[in-house]
């Protein structure tokens, strides 16, 4: 997602439902106008690096662009952003940032671990920010993970709950961590409808025991294969899709008149008006403040290595709002999830998983 996902979803972004905070989504916050902040040396040049795609991709990677330039208007820093189109643009970019001067290089996404690692072995004096990774282990790195798991599990009971034909399915664009998380937790908060309504809603494509069969594209970009993997799973029943890879997914359900449901970011904001009224919801994780917190710290002197984990708790992650399908939720399904929400933030209920993020 990097984007339900990274990317099978960014699938981040102020927005509300069932009391969880969300992120101004890119067409109500844009991109801020640039602010006369001085030279670099003296603001702070902070460099942003995609993964593969651009930062117009209405995800992961405007999202976090989208953190950098709220704190380029808000706390006058430089940003540089260096776009990866592919996985080989990750060491240059990199050392292009370590070259410009960076005060702090923010890697978007769990593809640029090795190549961030290497970069802040070699340049120790240099911070680093990783998105959806905490396989480094030193003291200028700072991990920004999201426990997706929990807004997984809201979006999972909703489908099930919305669902009329019993079948929800999910797809990503690849088998990483950040990925199998939402699958994790969609899993399971489908399984917590099954018990607490006695139904057997069946979701297509994960297998808990064995992840790495999980169903994917293989990449971030294949509309075309996408939509044939949205168009399988309609045919063998499913009216929900949780999961979009360029778009595949809303073409086909808008073909078929089905649901979908994103992660990362609310779809609402980004995608197509004719698709809108097939869009469910949306699992958020809110990269943008996330983003804009690391900085403002970084520039305020308290940057460490301590993974920032997004939460239910602390608005990191959440369930988008129902938008043009809102009257169609029953109250008695809002108020399920918005009791689920308020237990998993209270410790009642624990979404667990092999893929979430730990400190």
């Amino acid at each position: 997602m990097k984007k339900l996902l990274t990317a099978m979803g960014a699938f981040a972004l102020s927005l509300a439902l069932v009391g969880c905070g969300g992120t101004p989504n890119p067409d109500e916050s844009g991109s801020p106008e640039p602010t006369d902040s001085g030279s670099p040396e003296a603001a702070g040049l902070y460099c942003v690096i995609s993964d593969g795609g651009t930062f117009e991709d209405k995800a992961f990677n405007q999202s976090a662009l989208l953190g950098a330039e709220q704190a380029k208007n808000e706390l006058g820093v430089e940003i540089k952003p260096l776009e990866s189109t592919k996985a080989e643009d990750y060491e240059p970019n990199i050392t292009s940032a370590v070259n410009e001067g960076c005060n702090l290089i923010i890697t978007v996404g769990f593809n640029l671990a090795e190549a961030t690692k290497i970069a802040a072995e070699a340049n120790p004096n240099v911070d680093f920010a990783i998105i959806d990774d905490n396989s480094i282990t030193s003291s200028n790195v700072k991990p920004i993970m999201f426990d997706v798991a929990q807004a997984a599990y809201l979006g999972g009971y909703l489908a099930a709950g919305f669902s009329k034909s019993g079948i929800v399915a999910a797809y990503g664009g690849m088998a990483i961590p950040p990925v199998q998380l939402y699958f994790d937790g969609g899993y399971q908060g489908i399984q917590a409808y099954n018990k607490a309504k006695n139904a057997d809603v069946k979701f297509l494509g994960w297998d808990p025991e064995n992840p790495s069969d999980m169903m994917a594209v293989g990449d971030f970009t294949d509309a075309a294969k996408a939509k044939v993997i949205a168009e399988t799973f309609i045919n063998q029943g499913a009216d929900i899709i949780i999961g979009s890879v360029g778009g595949g997914t809303q073409q086909a359900v808008a073909e078929h008149n089905a649901y979908y449901m994103l992660g990362d970011v609310d779809a609402y904001y980004t995608d197509e008006a004719s698709y809108l009224p097939h869009l469910l919801s949306s699992m958020l994780k809110n990269i943008q403040p996330a983003v804009f917190q690391v900085i403002k710290d970084h520039k305020e002197g308290n940057f460490n290595n301590t993974p920032y984990i997004g939460t239910l708790a602390n608005g990191g992650v959440g369930l988008a709002p129902y938008h043009d399908l809102e009257g169609e939720v029953s109250d008695e399904l809002k108020a399920e999830i918005q009791k689920l929400n308020d237990d998993i933030v209270a410790g009642t209920i624990q979404v667990t998983s092999q893929f979430s993020p730990t400190a």
